[in-house]
């Protein structure tokens, strides 16, 4: 992603640089070997509240670790370009807060959608195995496994499947649905992209005409069109919740909908003493 009309240089202010360096630095050890990157994922990382994993200092922390190469560089490439430029705008202090309100926000978001999609998923385990049933079993596998059927299970529901009212296959069935309870539980959310999203909202209310433009669409469009485009299309694949989506779309409208809230408020006060 990138941007026309800066004429402030590639100079980075403190509070970016050491963001961007903190980053690096997190991403670099989770490269090490010895099950560093493991034990960082099972410590550091975000995961939802019923799991016994969570820690509350993994609000902040989650925002320094990152999946892959991919990750790291889009979104620290997108901090570089629109948080220098608001750096410079409003000063260290103000980026600080904004940084991290918006990536709290987000995880708070985050967390707040996953804890009723897990409780709505753990009512539809509940149910299975008081009554337990192929029809049940197969949609519950279907919505929670992800696409990631093992061939052994996939081999075990074609079995049921053809002998639906036989009652031994129950057992391992409801064995599958414990596991994929604890499975979907312990999934781990990493990355700044809910703040990355603050950064992005910010920018666009206030630069509104400058020119935005996706690296594999690279067609112009001003910052006031591009975010809410964008936005809505973050709603859509969040409320579709499509299995071979792993995207958090609900943190990162939870940070632009904070970022969005204290530039309105900064907007506001800003003739105020600070």
């Amino acid at each position: 992603m990138s941007f026309f009309g800066s004429n402030r240089g590639l100079a980075l202010p403190p509070v970016i640089k050491n963001i961007i360096i903190i980053n690096v630095v997190v991403f670099l050890l989770q490269l090490l070997p010895l099950g560093l990157a493991g034990l960082m994922e099972q410590h550091l990382a975000l995961y939802n509240i019923q799991s016994e994993l969570f820690k509350p200092h993994q609000l902040i922390t989650h925002m320094f670790m990152h999946a892959n190469f991919t990750h790291i560089f889009f979104n620290m490439f997108a901090v570089f370009m629109f948080g220098r430029i608001l750096e410079q705008l409003w000063g260290s202090k103000k980026m600080l807060i904004f940084y991290t309100l918006t990536g709290l926000g987000a995880a708070a978001i985050h967390l707040t959608v996953n804890y009723f999609q897990m409780n709505h998923m753990m009512e539809l385990a509940s149910s299975f195995v008081n009554s337990p049933d192929y029809l049940s079993f197969s949609a519950f596998v279907k919505k929670y496994a992800h696409g990631r059927e093992s061939a052994e299970l996939v081999s075990f529901m074609q079995e049921w499947f053809y002998k639906p009212d036989d009652l031994s296959y129950v057992p391992v069935a409801k064995k599958v649905v414990a596991d994929l309870v604890n499975l979907n539980l312990d999934i781990p959310t990493v990355g700044a992209s809910g703040a990355v999203f603050g950064l992005l909202i910010a920018f666009a209310m206030m630069f509104p005409d400058a020119e935005l433009m996706m690296i594999f669409l690279p067609i112009p469009i001003k910052a006031k069109y591009f975010v809410p485009i964008y936005a809505v299309l973050e709603l859509f694949f969040g409320v579709a919740n499509f299995s071979w989506d792993n995207m958090a779309h609900f943190a990162h409208l939870g940070g632009a909908l904070v970022g969005f809230l204290i530039v309105m408020y900064w907007k506001k006060n800003q003739f105020k003493i600070y």
